[in-house]
This record gives C-alpha cells, sequence and structure tokens, in this order.
C-alpha cells in the first residue's frame, strides 16, 4: 500500500456518529468529526511545519544577507559556504518536503474524507426523523441544509488545518526571532497582534451572523424552486407559471437582502484589514533600522524584520479572509443544526427487539390518534384481525382509514391504547423489523429516479432477476416494462422511470408499486387504493393477481371501489374515526346500514366525499 493509501485511510470516511447530534455549536462540531481527529491533528502539525519554514526561510536570508555585507565578494565563498550551503538546502530539499508533507495530509488526509464523514452522519439522522418531521419542510430546503453543513463544517475544519496552524506558528516564530533581535519590536509586534484581534473580534460575531441568514435565506430559495419543480405538472395545468415566479422572486429578494448585509460587513472588514495591516511593516522595518543605525541590530536583521513583516502583512489579509469565511461557515453550521439536530420524535425503546417472521394475527386495543389535537383522527379502536383473514376498509374521506394503516406501520405512534401484532405491542419492537413484516401499496405511488428493477427490488434488495420479472408477471407489468426506454437509451427493466415515475401513467405506477409488493412477500399486506389508477380490464387482470398474492397472508384493503373488495372476508365501515358497523359483504347490505347505503348509490363508481358530511 503506498503512502498517500495508507494517508487517505487514517479518517473513516463512513464512520457512524456516538449517539445524536448535540445543539450546542462545539459540541456539535465534535460529534460531527468524531473520530477524524487523528488525521487532522497530523494535518495540523504539517502546516504549522509550513509556518515555521517560513519564518526560518526569512531568518536564512538575514544570515546570508550579514555575510554579504561583513564579507568582501573575494573571500564571499570560500568564507561563507556553510551559509550558502544551508540556504540552498533550505530551499531546494527542506522547504519542499515540508510543504508537500503538508499539501498532501491536506489533499488526501482532510480533503476527501471530512464531508462524506459528517454528510453521512447527518443524512442518517435526517432520515430517522418521522413523517411528521418531512411533512412540516421543503424536502428542497432539507437537502440544501444537508449540504449546507457539511460543506460548513468541512469548510472550518479544513481552514483551521491549512490557515489557523499555519499563521499560529508564523506568529509564534516570529515573536521568538523578534525577542533575541529586538525586544522592543516583540513588544509592538504583540500590541499590534492585540489590535487585529481585537479587529476579528468585533467584526467576526457579526459576519457569522449575516452568514447564517444568509444561509437560511438561501434555503428558503432551494426549497420555494424545488417546490415548484416538483409540481411543474400542476403548474402547467393552471397556469400558475406567473404566481410561481413571484413566489420564488420574493425568496431570491429575500436571499439578496441577506446577501447585501452580508457584502457590507465584509467589505467593512476588509478595509479595516488593509489599514492595519499596512501598520506593521512600518513598526518592525522602521525599528530594524533605527537599531542598525544604534549599532544594535546587522543588515541581516533588518533583512529579517523587513522579510517577516512583509509576510505577516500578506498574511493578514489570507488569514483574515479565511476566518471570515470560518465564521460565515459557522453561521451555516448553526442555521442548519436547528433545523436537523432536534431529537427524534419517533424512536425505537431502548432495548426493543426485532420483529421476527409473524403469522399475521393484527390487534388494535382501544385505539386513539388525533395527531395531537383534541377533536379529529380515531377514537377507541377495537379491531382483532385473525392471521390469513382478509379485511376490508370503507368509509368517506376524512373517516380515518389510512391513519389507521399509518398506525399499523408505525409512522406515528398512538396516543391511547395499543396496536399489537401476534401478542407484541409494536411499540416494543424496532420500527425495521416492525415494518419488513408488512407490504404496503398506496394510492399515492413512490417510484424513485432509477430503474424499472431497482424500483421492484426495493420491495426485497436480494430478489433475483427471475423473482423480479415473477412479481413484475403477476402485476401485469411485465410487457410494458420491456417496452421502456428512457432518453439515455436504457431499454426495459435497466430503463429509470424519472424522478417520481413521471416517465409512467398512473397505472403503470401501480403496478410497478404492487409488483414491489409482491416480491417482499410480507405475511401483512396493506393495500391502499391499490388499483384506484387501472382502467377496467386491466384492474380485472391485477384484482386475479392479488387474489393469488393474497393467499396465506393478513390483508388491510382500503377502498372506495366497493366491488374490489365486495369478496374480503370482512369488511368494516369507519364514520368519523369511528368502526361503525363490520361484517361480510351481505351482511352488511341486510343491515341496510351506512355500507348499504354507500353500495346503493356508488353502483360500481367511488364512494362520495359528500357522505362524510351527512
Amino acid at each position: 500500500m503506498s503512502l498517500h493509501q495508507r494517508l487517505g485511510r487514517m479518517i473513516d470516511a463512513f464512520r457512524p456518529a456516538d449517539g445524536p447530534p448535540p445543539n450546542t455549536l462545539l459540541a456539535f462540531f465534535r460529534w460531527c468529526l468524531s473520530g477524524a481527529w487523528g488525521g487532522l491533528t497530523l494535518a495540523a502539525v504539517a502546516s504549522a511545519l509550513g509556518g515555521a519554514a517560513d519564518v526560518g526561510a526569512a531568518v536564512l536570508l538575514g544570515i546570508v544577507v550579514d555575510a554579504v555585507a561583513s564579507g568582501s565578494a573575494e573571500t564571499f565563498w570560500a568564507d561563507s559556504a556553510m551559509a550558502v550551503a544551508i540556504f540552498a538546502g533550505f530551499f531546494l530539499i527542506i522547504r519542499p518536503i515540508i510543504f508537500g508533507f503538508s499539501t498532501a495530509t491536506s489533499s488526501v488526509i482532510v480533503g476527501p474524507n471530512i464531508m462524506p464523514l459528517v454528510l453521512s452522519r447527518i443524512h442518517r439522522w435526517t432520515m430517522g426523523h418521522s413523517v411528521t418531521f418531512f411533512d412540516n419542510d421543503f424536502a428542497g430546503r432539507l437537502a440544501q441544509k444537508q449540504m449546507q453543513t457539511a460543506r460548513a463544517v468541512t469548510d472550518v475544519a479544513t481552514e483551521m488545518v491549512n490557515v489557523v496552524a499555519f499563521a499560529l506558528a508564523s506568529v509564534l516564530g516570529s515573536v521568538a526571532f523578534l525577542v533575541g533581535v529586538d525586544r522592543w519590536g516583540a513588544v509592538a509586534l504583540i500590541l499590534w497582534l492585540l489590535a487585529y484581534l481585537w479587529l476579528i473580534r468585533f467584526f467576526l460575531p457579526r459576519i457569522r451572523s449575516k452568514s447564517g441568514a444568509r444561509a437560511s435565506a438561501r434555503a428558503m430559495v432551494t426549497g420555494q424552486v424545488v417546490d415548484t419543480i416538483t409540481n411543474i405538472k400542476t403548474v402547467k395545468l393552471f397556469s400558475h407559471a406567473e404566481h410561481e415566479d413571484r413566489e420564488a422572486l420574493s425568496a431570491m429578494a429575500g436571499f439578496r437582502e441577506r446577501a447585501l448585509d452580508f457584502g457590507v460587513i465584509s467589505s467593512a472588514f476588509r478595509a479595516s484589514l488593509m489599514i492595519i495591516a499596512g501598520i506593521l511593516p512600518v513598526i518592525l522595518v522602521g525599528g530594524s533600522i533605527i537599531l542598525w543605525r544604534d549599532g544594535l541590530a546587522t543588515p541581516g536583521d533588518v533583512a529579517t524584520s523587513g522579510a517577516i513583516a512583509m509576510r505577516l502583512s500578506q498574511m493578514t489579509g489570507w488569514v483574515s479572509m479565511a476566518l471570515m469565511g470560518m465564521w460565515g461557515s459557522i453561521g451555516e453550521v448553526e442555521d442548519g443544526m436547528r433545523t436537523l439536530s432536534p431529537p427524534h420524535s419517533l424512536t425505537d425503546k431502548p432495548g426493543a427487539n426485532a420483529l421476527s417472521r409473524v403469522q399475521g394475527r393484527v390487534d388494535y386495543d382501544h385505539v386513539g390518534f388525533a395527531y395531537g389535537r383534541d377533536e379529529g383522527g380515531l377514537r377507541g379502536i377495537d379491531l382483532h384481525v385473525k392471521p390469513g383473514e382478509k379485511i376490508g376498509i370503507v368509509g368517506a374521506s376524512g373517516a380515518g382509514k389510512s391513519t389507521m394503516v399509518a398506525l399499523l406501520l408505525r409512522l406515528y405512534d398512538v396516543e391511547k391504547g395499543s396496536i399489537r401484532i401476534d401478542g407484541q405491542d409494536i411499540r416494543e419492537v424496532t420500527q425495521e423489523s416492525l415494518r419488513r413484516q408488512i407490504a404496503m401499496v398506496t394510492q399515492e405511488t413512490a417510484m424513485f429516479n432509477r430503474s424499472a428493477r431497482d424500483n421492484i427490488r426495493y420491495g426485497s434488495p436480494d430478489a433475483t432477476q427471475e423473482q423480479i420479472e415473477a412479481a413484475a408477471r403477476a402485476a401485469e407489468a411485465h410487457d410494458f416494462i420491456l417496452g421502456l426506454r428512457d432518453f439515455t437509451g436504457r431499454r426495459g427493466y435497466d430503463a429509470h422511470l424519472g424522478e417520481r415515475g413521471v416517465k409512467l401513467s398512473g397505472g403503470q405506477r401501480q403496478r410497478i408499486a404492487l409488483a414491489r409488493a409482491f416480491v417482499k412477500d410480507a405475511p401483512i399486506l396493506v393495500l391502499d387504493e391499490a388499483t384506484s389508477a387501472l382502467d377496467s380490464e386491466v384492474e380485472a387482470q391485477v384484482q386475479t393477481a392479488l387474489s393469488r398474492a393474497m393467499k396465506g397472508k393478513t390483508v388491510l384493503a382500503i377502498a372506495h371501489r366497493l366491488s374490489t373488495i365486495a369478496e374480503l372476508d370482512r369488511i368494516i365501515v369507519m364514520d368519523a374515526g369511528e368502526i361503525v358497523e363490520q361484517g361480510t359483504h351481505e351482511e352488511l347490505l341486510a343491515l341496510d346500514g351506512l355500507y348499504a347505503r354507500y353500495w346503493n348509490r356508488q353502483s360500481g363508481g367511488f364512494l362520495g366525499t359528500q357522505e362524510a358530511a351527512e
């Protein structure tokens, strides 16, 4: 293994974080960078050696100048051979090695590893939030916050290594030299440094605040633009391009104002730096000349002081702009931390066990849930489903049907009562293991911008091509998949489906989703209007496939089209968050209640939302 490869592996770029992210700044940085301190320290030491080398270069320059000033042209090479050799060796060998090593540590250890380390941790934590967290924000804004925060943490870590360590070594080396030559010059340098630090202390908190506001405004622009593009068909169908343009321009105007605020403070900072940077060469070089005049310093000391003064003066602007960038990044980290670091609202119980393969018994015991409100949602739901039983769930819009299955999948926690699978309270098992036992097909089918194969295999990552094709055939999807072709020329199961599956019709997306559920082969199957986007002929074919897929499984099927669930073992009727009727299709018709009204009014159509008002 080469040196570069060994350096590149000093930091494990995908090491999981230790616990949840803290909500204080320094602790958050430690959380982001834990496990990387060894590599960062090595890179900082290498950078500090570079800073010390700059001072060493100035000192060697002074030695050569003294040699020239004190010697004669005829005997210079003989008298000063050692000084010249050290000077040449330093610049030709030692200095390139130091800066080469510093560059390697920065470019190989820090550069490629810190960003993925931080981003992977933030992304893992973000994915662990409940669906409510995502419902309450823009997808684009959250993605922007993740990238912004990871990049900002990386920038701060990188600048600490490349700039702060380098500059600190340069300043300390300069003070050490001046103490030996001109103690008053050293005092002047320290006083100048204190004034410089005061200037930084005055400006950087303001820069940090303005940068955080600018980052927040930038994320809002991203969220607004992504929201518009995500719903571009709706924008066009309702002729709202002008409205969306106004919304985007409003967000951009907010960003522009925040960017102007940042520009004003950074310009004032830059001008102040130029003034204070100009003072240093005057002090150090002028003081050295006075000492030389009085016979207390050599020409080499003057040259060294001048070189140090010029270097520190140049560094003032470079370091200050780097610090301004760091403080701006810190503002962005604080802004992202506020959005991304809140604790998860839906978590596994400590020590929760994995739910192993179940028989499929489902029990709702006095379940109540109102999304944290006083009214609405579910009230006192009692439902007991035997393993392998097929249950239809009907009711007007807003009756609580989808909430029931969302609670079963533990997308939310029940507020009253409990839900059990095979006798195990679902709050006592891990969320991942729970959801592995349930296959679900929704009315709003979710597609990734990946291949048809990958979208189906999402139900079972280990599925073979044969299993994928069998599931597609069962869902009546195989034939149309073979005819797919994307814009890059990929065909069939290799063709990508576009963002959210926009390349497919609604019926095709639903059949892909059915194939995904079939290949998962979970013991519990939840269907939420699973055939609503299909035409009558394809629906009849898919219903036959569903009948085969339902064998031996516990099924909860939500439907507005009552004909699709009439043959199920039992049907429950919901109204205003309660189960008001249940029985077979025939029993419910004989009861002549709400279900019978739905059936008589529907005649093969859809259950109207007007029933909710009756």
